[in-house]
């Protein structure tokens, strides 16, 4: 039996990975280690916190004791690191915690995997999962491609730039089994509302404001996080060693398009007449350092490994706005307490 540890399990992109994972490969012992911090909830996983082949672990990666015990407790054949500080505007807040977990908790994993490893590399694989974010930021045209010089702009994307440099060291001076893929905007189910799609969603259907950063003219390629999950169990198997993949949905939206599409589906979906949520919409001051563009082109992870997104982003928002007018009491039970005051402080009282 396989052991695979996946950090940040009980996280947004994580939950979708472990749940892909314990279903699809049963043969595999699955380690779910998360921290459960404010983004990370078993909640995410009642579906299969009972299988056999599933374990959580609570800890902390950045605490290399805890790390270099449990490569210890458990024969790991496999890490998939997710586990990350992951809101730009977080970032800009409070930055320390991003280089804490991001690099030095990176750092201590990779650490414990070369020790345990130290003696029988081969069949291992440590996979580290980054952000398009790292290249910086686009002008109205080009594409990130995996030979994109690096140019972060916020503590965030610097601090997985950190990560993703030292990921690609230890493959190069300690011959580590490591792949990388760097992706961009996730959405949908489970996504904690600090985040445009769930936090727009939840605040229509509450006939709050809703933020939009600047005019709105921003750009992202938006990727439906399920197919996120089958790209990763894809680079996890099949990836060259010592290589970078980018995944992207192949779907650029401003944020304003992206709001009013949104708007469009809310008001269909909650019985309101037409233009009804679009009137919510209120701009803001515009985040520090705020990149204008991001794309990406995966062509090298569709050419050689065969994947491809499942579907548009019109049908994925659509089914993702279902998840979450059909879930109320998992997104209640997130926004209150510390995410008010943390939306409070971002947005002002609203």
């Amino acid at each position: 039996m396989k052991t695979i540890l996946i950090t940040g399990g009980a996280g947004f992109i994580g939950s979708h990975v472990v749940r892909r994972f314990v279903k699809k490969y049963p043969d595999y012992r699955i380690i779910n280690l998360d921290k459960l911090t404010y983004a990370g909830n078993l909640a995410n996983l009642k579906d299969i916190e009972n299988e056999p082949n599933y374990e959580f672990v609570k800890a902390d990666i950045v605490d290399a004791g805890q790390m270099n015990e449990l490569f210890q407790k458990y024969d790991i054949d496999g890490v998939i690191h997710l586990a990350a500080e992951s809101h730009v505007d977080r970032s800009i807040s409070n930055p320390m915690e991003f280089i804490f977990t991001n690099i030095v908790g990176t750092v201590n994993l990779l650490n414990a995997a070369r020790i345990s490893w130290k003696e029988k590399m081969e069949h291992k694989r440590f996979y580290h999962i980054s952000t398009d974010e790292v290249y910086g930021s686009l002008g109205e045209t080009g594409i990130f491609t995996e030979t994109t010089g690096y140019d972060p702009r916020s503590p965030y994307s610097a601090s997985k730039a950190s990560s993703d440099h030292l990921v690609r060291a230890y493959f190069h001076t300690y011959k580590l089994p490591i792949v990388i893929s760097n992706c961009s905007n996730n959405y949908g189910s489970f996504q904690f509302p600090e985040k445009l799609i769930p936090l727009s969603i939840n605040n229509i259907k509450n006939n709050k404001p809703i933020p939009i950063y600047g005019k709105g003219e921003n750009i992202r390629d938006w990727l439906f996080v399920q197919d996120h999950a089958a790209a990763i169990d894809l680079i996890f198997h099949e990836g060259k060693q010592g290589e970078t993949y980018n995944i992207g949905g192949n779907n650029e939206w401003t944020n304003i398009s992206l709001i009013q599409e949104l708007c469009k589906i809310m008001d269909r979906k909650l019985n309101r007449p037409g233009g009804t949520s679009a009137q919510l919409i209120t701009f803001v001051k515009d985040r520090a350092g705020h990149d204008l563009r991001y794309a990406i082109d995966s062509s090298k992870l569709q050419d050689e490994l065969g994947w491809k997104p499942s579907l548009q982003f019109e049908e994925g928002l659509e089914k993702t706005v279902d998840w979450y007018l059909a879930n109320e009491e998992w997104m209640n039970n997130i926004t209150s307490g510390d995410y008010q005051k943390y939306y409070e402080s971002q947005y002002g009282k609203r």
